[in-house]
């Protein structure tokens, strides 16, 4: 059933949907991300252990991801018109019980941070919005820009603490639901859905059992689960491998961090860019060979300095253009009215994926002593999906473009 606005776009509306939508996406993981830094605090005041620690980082996260695949069904269905303030409106109840009364007990903790996750839920919503607004050939750099609002979660890592220690526990809960409230009431007024947007006539289950059979949402959720899996395993692991590894210092392993994140970040929307000009597959394969050939450099520990900083930096770079690349693929290949629904899908690979490697590196440096098979597993792994992207996804795309399909 289409839309009834049948207006054409002009460049003006659809620069500021991407800009609202990237903001709502960055708002949103600004929240999402707020319990991370808080870890080692809480872990001291509550007398956590480890492992508590590591689930009251992980919940939001786990629960963002899978929430993605029903999130990115109902903007199909419903627009990100009515998504996005939703999504936004939503996470302010989490957010607010957490600052003003959640942080005095590791139950209450989780069940704030289990409801936290809907913020994480926001990127299935503004890819199948963004992408509705663009043109296939722009489609790329468009879904690319709005990923940079991944960087949300460093808006996060950068205030979180110094607003504690300047003003207290609930200080960044209260001002990130106030930027939110701002937030949630712009969309409402200023989002609208792309004219002639196709709406779905079949229920959400049905539409996702649909989106099971797409060979597109199993293909692109494999190369993102590396893709962004890789980024967020990095940006969760990096510092206490630095600190183990190369005896850095903790701030100087974080700056580090930063940088790789921050470079990532950058990438993504060029990633978008390159795959409109040269084709996704492309860009993957030449993404996935760099990763191999800076995973094999980095097993056997090369000096930090030069040899290290550049393999971890082309990998930030790798990493963060292949995950734009990866949504330029289900731009091109998923339906109009699924993208949705695909996204969902293949966001919560990515962010299921990103759990993986750190446990491994974790498990295997507490058997070995050393991280070496850790990065020579994440070089055969990207050196494997390489060979997935140049073959079987390689057709997939071809077929795609098959005159009269």
């Amino acid at each position: 059933m289409p839309s009834t606005d049948d207006q054409s776009p002009t460049t003006g509306r659809r620069v500021l949907t991407l800009s609202l939508a990237t903001i709502g996406f960055a708002v949103n993981f600004w929240a999402w991300a707020l319990l991370s830094p808080l870890g080692p605090l809480f872990k001291d005041g509550l007398g956590l252990s480890a492992f508590e620690q590591a689930l009251l980082v992980a919940v939001p996260v786990v629960v963002g991801s899978v929430g993605r695949i029903p999130v990115g069904a109902l903007t199909d269905r419903f627009g990100g018109r009515v998504m996005f303030p939703l999504v936004s409106a939503v996470t302010i109840v989490p957010v607010l019980f957490l600052g003003l009364a959640g942080h005095s007990s590791l139950a209450a903790l989780l069940i704030g941070g289990f409801f936290l996750g809907v913020g994480g839920t926001a990127f299935a919503v503004g890819v199948p919005f963004v992408s509705a607004w663009f043109p296939p050939r722009r489609r790329g750099l468009a879904i690319g820009i709005f990923g940079a609002g991944m960087g949300g979660t460093a808006i996060s890592a950068l205030t979180t603490v110094k607003l504690v220690d300047g003003w207290g526990v609930a200080t960044p809960f209260v001002v990130t639901a106030i930027v939110l409230v701002v937030y949630a009431v712009a969309a409402a007024v200023l989002l609208r859905d792309a004219p002639g947007r196709v709406v779905p006539a079949e229920s959400v289950g049905r539409r996702l059992l649909d989106t099971a059979r797409l060979p597109i949402t199993w293909q692109a959720s494999a190369l993102y689960a590396v893709a962004f899996g890789g980024f967020v395993a990095f940006s969760v692991y990096l510092p206490a491998y630095l600190k183990t590894a190369y005896g850095l210092a903790q701030a100087d392993a974080a700056n580090r961090m930063a940088g790789f994140v921050l470079l990532a970040v950058v990438m993504r929307p060029v990633g978008g860019w390159l795959s409109d000009r040269f084709g996704p597959v492309r860009v993957l394969t030449a993404c996935l060979a760099v990763v191999t050939a800076g995973a094999a450099v980095q097993a056997f520990t090369p000096p930090l300095m030069p040899l290290g900083t550049i393999a971890f930096l082309a990998m930030a770079a790798a990493l963060g253009a292949g995950s734009g690349a990866v949504f330029a693929l289900v731009a091109l290949l998923a339906p109009g009215n699924k993208v949705g629904s695909v996204t969902g899908v293949v966001g919560a690979a990515g962010g299921l994926g990103g759990f993986i490697p750190p446990l491994v590196m974790g498990a295997l440096y507490g058997a070995l002593g050393s991280y070496a098979l850790g990065l020579a597993a994440l070089a055969v792994v990207a050196l494997a999906t390489l060979v997935f992207t140049s073959t079987v996804v390689r057709r997939a795309v071809r077929a795609h473009s098959t005159p009269g399909r």
